[in-house]
């Protein structure tokens, strides 16, 4: 299939295939997913509101390049395949695709960790050189159900803002990226920056929280300096890891 599927795309698609499908095993191969659900999309280079996603019912740790389903802005298939698509899960991604230029990668994770995190009510403490990242560009978002409704697409897209990370409340934690290597490894600093928290609460000692003008420092140079986090530069070495752990991802 995966032949069949490559002469039907772009060779700028197919490598996003690839990245994203990788992506999708390393969600998996680092403890995040949660079994079918949750989503990580793509955007299409050169077609303008079509965009890729996992086929709904397939592990995480089964995703690859030929199996990611392109649709559209509504969550309906552009291309044939055979494999279903869950819409309601595209809520979400299509609210930030449609306004996030930037946004060409949106990953959104039930991460235990994160939802600990997410249910509390201070949010992510400034306790850890991970979360000073973090806070540098953190939106929240309170929770409102299952993302069925239309109506909350303004409200989340407000919440996020300009902001790499979002805690959705009481549901997870979600990162938008340039690629699929970028809101990686967002998500890798958010979920770290979730874990340490839960540790340190349940050693139930005082905290030592970090500055707030250090905090405030990584923010400004998290503006100036970085212009994003670079996850291109790990995304050879972590896909040399998933060769060894989970290969397939690129048929």
């Amino acid at each position: 299939m995966s032949a069949d599927v490559r002469s039907q795309v772009s060779e700028e698609e197919w490598k996003l295939r690839v990245d994203l499908a990788a992506a999708y095993r390393l969600v998996a191969l680092f403890g995040w997913d949660d079994l079918v659900f949750t989503h990580i999309s793509a955007r299409v280079p050169g077609e303008p509101g079509h965009f890729l996603i996992n086929p709904y019912g397939m592990l995480f740790e089964e995703v690859t390049a030929s199996s990611l389903v392109k649709i559209d802005q509504n969550g309906e298939k552009v291309m044939d395949s055979p494999y279903p698509v869950n819409p309601a899960g595209f809520t979400i991604h299509s609210a930030i695709h449609a306004a996030r230029e930037d946004a060409h990668c949106v990953m959104h994770t039930h991460s235990l960790n994160g939802v600990a995190v997410s249910t509390q009510r201070e949010g992510l403490l400034p306790i850890s050189q991970q979360s000073t990242l973090v806070l540098a560009a953190l939106g929240y978002h309170d929770y409102e159900g299952i993302a069925l409704n239309e109506d909350e697409k303004p409200r989340l897209l407000a919440d996020l803002a300009d902001n790499t990370f979002l805690m959705l409340r009481n549901h997870g934690l979600l990162t938008v990226g340039n690629t699929p290597a970028d809101a990686f490894l967002a998500m890798y600093i958010f979920e770290a920056s979730c874990m340490i928290q839960v540790r340190a609460l349940a050693g139930n000692r005082e905290l030592v929280p970090v500055q707030p003008e250090i905090v405030d420092g990584v923010k400004e140079a998290a503006r100036i300096v970085t212009k994003g986090l670079f996850g291109d530069l790990a995304w050879p070495g972590l896909l040399r890891r998933l060769d060894r752990k989970n290969p397939g991802y690129d048929e």
